[in-house]
């Protein structure tokens, strides 16, 4: 019988803060591509497999991690022995197989981007996390395709494309900028992460320049008149707070990870926002 230890271990395998980020993103979406009214239970559903799926895909990171967190993260479930390696892979399984149970019945864009979706969360920390950039990306691309899944779910992915491609980027700025707080134990496992491959100054360089992008772009669906100005009101000051993450992640990384987290939040209620100004005009 699980303790209470190992009941709160296992919930904080699935980092819940991130399981309630990534299901509120795929509501976004079928929000933003207007079919959260009209198809009530595919959105049920679609929730439901992204929960399951991110904290499946979060608990296999930290089996996978599970020696770089004794150095990184000692205090995550794993280190300090509140859940065995052993415990955290059959509950990762389990998840996973929940998160399968409701995507099978979803349209088949959103099955084909579940599928997708699923096989990277597997293979990501055994094959990818350590290789420079390509692990960010992937990273980013899982968060940024919450919106088309959603999407997808409900009906046409075309409204959130451009929500996908400014929430991947930013998402890739803000994985660089956690490779560079995290360069010791990467380091000390045998990871080529971004940070060490072309040094931490760098890659902060190649993170704001990223980032920089994303904000130029983010005034795009209003110059296309698919939002009104009250898009424009949340998301200026959403890049505002995303720019000054960036600048401070040179002096302090941990401090500007979790800030673009912030700023990210931001941009996409300005989605929202952007949305429902629509459908009260």
């Amino acid at each position: 019988m699980a303790t209470g230890e190992t009941v709160r271990g296992l919930i904080e395998l699935t980092r819940p803060m991130n399981v309630v980020a990534a299901s509120v993103l795929t509501f976004i979406g079928a929000f933003v591509a207007g079919g959260v009214g009209e198809a009530p239970l595919q959105l049920s559903a679609a929730v439901g497999a992204t929960a399951f799926a991110v904290g499946a895909g979060n608990a296999i990171n930290d089996y996978f991690d599970r020696e770089i967190d004794r150095i990184n993260q000692p205090q995550r479930p794993i280190p300090r022995e509140a859940v065995s390696p052993r415990g955290a892979l059959a509950f990762s399984l389990a998840a996973f197989l929940a998160a399968v149970a409701f995507a099978v019945t979803l349209p088949p864009t959103a099955i084909a981007i579940a599928v997708v979706n699923l096989l990277a969360l597997i293979t990501y920390t055994e094959y990818f996390k350590g290789l420079p950039g390509i692990g960010n990306a992937l990273v980013a691309y899982l968060v940024g395709s919450t919106f088309l899944f959603g999407a997808a779910a409900v009906g046409d992915i075309q409204a959130t494309v451009v929500l996908f491609l400014l929430a991947g980027v930013s998402t890739l700025t803000r994985e660089i900028i956690k490779d560079v707080e995290d360069v010791d134990g990467d380091r000390e496992e045998g990871l080529n992460t971004l940070p060490i491959a072309i040094g931490e100054r760098s890659a902060l360089h190649v993170a704001t320049v990223l980032l920089v992008v994303a904000v130029v772009a983010s005034p795009f669906p209003y110059l296309d008149g698919y939002f009104g100005v009250a898009y424009l009101l949340v998301v200026v000051p959403a890049d505002l707070v995303m720019l000054y993450a960036a600048v401070e992640s040179y002096r302090n990384p941990t401090a500007g990870q979790s800030h673009l987290k912030y700023g990210m939040f931001l941009a996409a209620l300005a989605f929202i926002v952007g949305r429902g100004a629509l459908l009260l005009a």
